[in-house]
């Protein structure tokens, strides 16, 4: 279909994809995330908007894995997607957010959708809902829309599974209008988005639970006692079989690596492989028998499953290929999304360990480059000693987001594994709230407001000073 069917009368500087990306950010609401909005009442319009696509009969024969939880929901249903993938089936993938385009957060077989195909289902589904909406039901916001362009992609493009990953909480989040999923996966759970789901971790555990359906199997990992005990409170209210799954063990990787780096991953793909084997024993890919010998042995698919799953920003290290063509690896950008404490940790755990694994790497690259004599010390034994690497920060977080609580686990597990930042560089983000798009940023960086930034800046000092109590409020 072509977007002109939306009645739009744009110049022609503006390209077919920034016309729908143009009418996407139409659909983000000013306000903020909290308010009087009655989640209960948004979440229900949801059914409405399904029945202008004429999906619900197409969602209810979906093959469907959910997943929700604080931690590691992205990186659960990658591995999840890739392993599946790798057995043979057609994958959809559905996560958010996106890190450059919007298209993403659509994966077919692994690979985002493309421009052409992203622009006949974004007009179809957008020029229905225009069609059909009004001011006593108003077009989807942001989300709610992403989420139904996901199943209208997932369902034209006949996929045998299709992963969804919860953009927030569970209960009422909008990939919640599944009604009978194949598995249901909670990640690990902690501190976030409180100010919607809740204070306390039952609390938060309560709205992720809210994903369970009657009889549908689900899957979690090790929880906090607060939060286990709400979880299987919830399923058995449901008649839910949940079962608590244990870490990955490295050695059934047969010497690999995850491709996902840090070790919390091993936590994030042991739930993977439970998803991926329920998933083929409902739908009649795997005997009970194989099942039971999973445990200690995994097949060669999952494997290069887990091996090869691919998540851009998630412990992903970048090398910069202009700085040095003589000696590669001398400027390395090591990134990650970590925006809780918990997670923060992780980052760090994850950075300190990946950082020294390079530093090996370019010592040895070093010593192979003949103008590269200058950098080694010899010991008065005869061995050499690598110059270490110097580590530099760069950091930005939402004005949402307390970076009291984010900054000293960062510092404290870092330095716990004799990791210090030389220097702190607090960057302001490109991207704006209320566009979608590269075309939207401002064409100059002269009126860019940094005082977030400035404020970050202060927060970092402190701790460098030792001050445990920084005299700054954050609201």
């Amino acid at each position: 279909m072509a977007q002109g069917d939306n009645g739009s009368s744009k110049s022609s500087s503006v390209t077919p994809y920034e016309e729908a990306l143009d009418a996407l950010s139409s659909l983000i609401t000013k306000r903020t995330r909290v308010g009087d909005v009655n989640m209960e009442e948004r979440f229900n319009v949801l059914y409405k908007y399904l029945k202008m696509l004429d999906l619900e009969e197409a969602i209810s024969n979906m093959k469907i894995i959910h997943v929700a939880g604080t931690k590691g929901k992205g990186s659960t249903c990658t591995f999840t997607e890739s392993i599946l993938r790798n057995c043979g089936f057609r994958t959809g993938l559905f996560t958010s957010p996106h890190l450059i385009d919007i298209r993403e957060r659509f994966r077919l077989d692994g690979v985002e959708i493309s421009e052409e195909k992203f622009l006949v289902y974004f007009w179809w589904c957008y020029d229905r809902l225009k069609e059909n909406t009004d001011d006593n039901v108003p077009m989807p916001t942001f989300f709610h829309f992403l989420a139904l362009l996901a199943f209208k992609i997932f369902a034209a493009e006949q996929v045998d599974v299709s992963i969804m990953e919860v953009g927030l909480g569970g209960k009422y989040d909008a990939t919640n209008v599944v009604p009978t999923p194949i598995v249901c996966g909670i990640t690990s759970l902690g501190y976030d988005h409180m100010e919607i789901l809740g204070n306390t971790l039952g609390e938060i555990a309560g709205e992720k639970a809210g994903i369970f359906k009657h009889r549908i199997p689900a899957f979690t990992v090790p929880q906090p006692d607060e939060a286990m005990h709400v979880l299987r409170e919830k399923a058995s209210q449901l008649n839910v079989p949940l079962q608590v799954v244990t870490p990955l063990d490295a050695k059934l990787l047969n010497g690999s690596r995850l491709a996902l780096g840090g070790e919390h991953q091993y936590i994030n793909a042991g739930l993977a492989i439970a998803l991926c084997s329920t998933w083929l024993k409902m739908n009649g890919h795997l005997e009970d028998s194989y099942l039971k010998h999973i445990q200690h042995t995994l097949p060669e698919k999952f494997i290069k499953g887990l091996t090869t799953a691919s998540l851009q920003g998630r412990a992903q290290i970048v090398p910069d290929q202009f700085i040095n063509d003589e000696i590669p690896n001398e400027l390395v950008f090591f990134l990650d999304g970590a925006h809780s404490p918990e997670s923060m940790e992780a980052c760090a755990r994850w950075f300190s360990l990946a950082i020294k694994d390079q530093d090996q790497i370019l010592f040895h690259q070093k010593l192979d480059n003949s103008n590269f004599s200058n950098q080694v010390v010899k010991m008065h034994n005869g061995e050499t000693v690598q110059k270490k690497s110097t580590q530099i920060l760069l950091f930005n977080c939402m004005s949402e987001r307390n970076p009291q609580l984010l900054l000293p686990h960062l510092m404290k597990t870092c330095a716990d594994h004799g990791v210090y930042f030389k220097k702190a560089l607090f960057v302001p983000g490109l991207s704006v709230y209320h566009k979608v798009g590269s075309h939207a940023l401002p064409a100059t960086d002269s009126d860019v407001d940094l005082s977030w930034q400035l404020t970050l800046q202060r927060v970092w000092e402190n701790l460098m000073q030792g001050n445990k109590e920084p005299t700054l409020e954050f609201h």
